[in-house]
């Protein structure tokens, strides 16, 4: 080799040397930069001063991105060494200090609809056909025990003329998961794509589906590290969690159920309507007309809880035969959504349009096209709607049974919900934490309602159980969630307070 040749490789191995170390440092320089424009953001909601439109847009694709959780759980070995070396002190808790700086100072109204506006977009964003336009909806409940309202709802929304592509949730604790009482049912597939969403919609109007990992990536980053750091119960952060969501479904109009009491997540009315109140304002922040309604979550809504035992009765509703205050909540939530997509003229005939819809078996008939397009053989789904039969033995049953039975006569004042809600976890229909299976035979069922007389020995509660069995301390607590007494009492209704994007009724 002549020595213009070897000084042409050596030549040749230092600029490649040198655009390696150039490329090194620029990903460090950005890095940096990246890092430091984090902190400052951080440093701003710490000392209470809102966040631009931009510092919010920052924050989200930095999360999205990963650049923020590798550097807090110290996954990325090569950047946390990398940082280690920095003249700047290392920022190993950026992304839960600002998640805490908004827990503890919060967001203005403006700041909370940036955050659930770049969280919407951070994945993909469901469209629909032109001629669809003002007629998508979708509720959205805080949980409660026994809450089958959207089996029954999607399809009688359908019937009315809506598009309804309701995206669902799991069970979580002691509330339970539109998904998982659907998975009761053999065949059910709650894994759809965007395109046969599209397509489910187009032919029968509605569809409950669980989230894809297209949708809202930056939530699901969010709420682990909200669960890491204690923030699960910021305003903001719950606002931004909920609505985009739904504002990745493209929605004309969305109504929200907000729980309050003893089974619910907040417990008394002044905290579930400013939760309500934050959730309306971000929805029609994002263009979406948007009403809550408060409800009581006290007991139990309608008599049954657990998976299988609420998707019989939702069938029963279905068919004409639900319980009053499922279909209070039914026709209250639909015909509120019907009013603001302006398919009627005002709420009380929305509801006598939902109520039509279920009576009439129009509702019926949209929930049987949906089991068989999301997987359900055809046969089952027949035996499952047949309007003048009650055989459900298509879905899992429990191997045992037990009754509990009254220890005294007298009027029944109240029954526990969440007691109730907590043993029938405890025995397998809930779980404790996100990926754990659930047993969905297990349930209970009330044979009696609040305000009814009952005699000594009565059987009062039916419980639907396999392994583990109650153990004497559940068996104990399930007694005693039943109150009697003399009083006469009559039932209740559970919504309290409606909110609408500019007033409440």
């Amino acid at each position: 080799m002549s020595s213009l040749q070897l000084i042409g490789g050596v030549c040749v191995c230092v600029c490649v040397c040198v655009c390696v170390c150039v490329c090194v440092c620029l990903l460090w320089f950005c890095r940096l930069t990246e890092m430091l424009s984090i902190q400052e953001l951080i440093r701003k909601k710490r000392d209470g001063v809102a966040l631009t439109d931009e510092d919010v847009r920052t924050f989200i694709q930095a999360v999205t991105q990963k650049t923020i959780q590798e550097c807090q759980t110290g996954t990325n070995r090569q950047t946390d060494a990398l940082l280690t070396s920095l003249p700047v002190s290392k920022p190993p808790l950026c992304s839960g200090a600002m998640l805490m700086a908004i827990w503890q100072k919060g967001m203005n109204i403006t700041e909370t609809v940036t955050l659930t506006r770049e969280m919407m977009s951070s994945g993909e964003v469901l469209s629909w056909p032109k001629e669809w336009e003002g007629l998508v909806v979708d509720k959205h409940s805080t949980g409660g025990v026994g809450d089958k309202v959207s089996l029954v709802l999607a399809p009688a929304l359908a019937a009315c003329g809506c598009k309804v592509p309701m995206i669902s949730g799991r069970g979580l604790a002691h509330t339970g998961g539109t998904l998982d009482k659907l998975e009761s049912i053999p065949g059910f597939n709650i894994n759809q794509s965007a395109a046969q969403i599209l397509k489910i919609l187009t032919s029968v109007g509605c569809c409950i589906v669980g989230q894809t990992e297209r949708l809202v990536p930056a939530d699901r980053v969010l709420y682990a590290l909200r669960d890491a750091t204690s923030t699960v119960d910021s305003l903001p952060l719950i606002t931004g969690s909920i609505i985009s969501k739904k504002g990745a479904e493209s929605l004309t109009a969305l109504v929200l159920d907000v729980k309050f009491g003893r089974a619910a997540l907040y417990k008394d009315l002044d905290s579930a309507k400013e939760l309500a109140q934050s959730l309306v304002s971000a929805g029609n922040g994002l263009g979406i007309r948007t009403g809550a309604v408060l409800s009581c979550m006290d007991g139990t809504i309608g008599r049954c809880v657990g998976n299988s035992l609420e998707v019989m009765e939702s069938l029963e509703a279905l068919k004409g035969r639900g319980p009053d205050d499922l279909m209070e909540l039914v026709t209250t939530l639909g015909g509120l959504l019907l009013m603001m997509t302006g398919l009627v003229s005002d709420q009380s005939e929305g509801k006598k349009k939902i109520s039509d819809a279920v009576i009439g078996g129009a509702a019926l008939s949209k929930f049987q096209a949906m089991m068989e397009a999301q997987g359900v053989a055809n046969e089952t789904a027949r035996t499952l709607c047949s309007a003048h039969t009650k055989d459900y033995s298509a879905l899992r049953r429990s191997e045992h049974q037990m009754e509990l039975k009254t220890s005294a006569e007298g009027v029944v004042q109240d029954v526990d919900g969440l007691v109730l809600a907590e043993v029938l976890h405890k025995l397998g229909a809930g779980r404790s934490k996100a990926g754990e299976p659930v047993n969905h035979s297990v349930g209970a069922e009330l044979l009696v309602s609040v305000g009814q007389r009952v005699k000594k020995g009565v059987s009062w509660l039916r419980l639907h159980y396999e392994s583990p069995a109650p153990t004497p301390d559940q068996i104990d607590r399930l007694k005693n969630a039943l109150t009697l007494g003399t009083d006469a009492r009559t039932q209740q209704t559970l919504v309290k307070e409606l909110l609408l994007p500019h007033n409440t009724i």
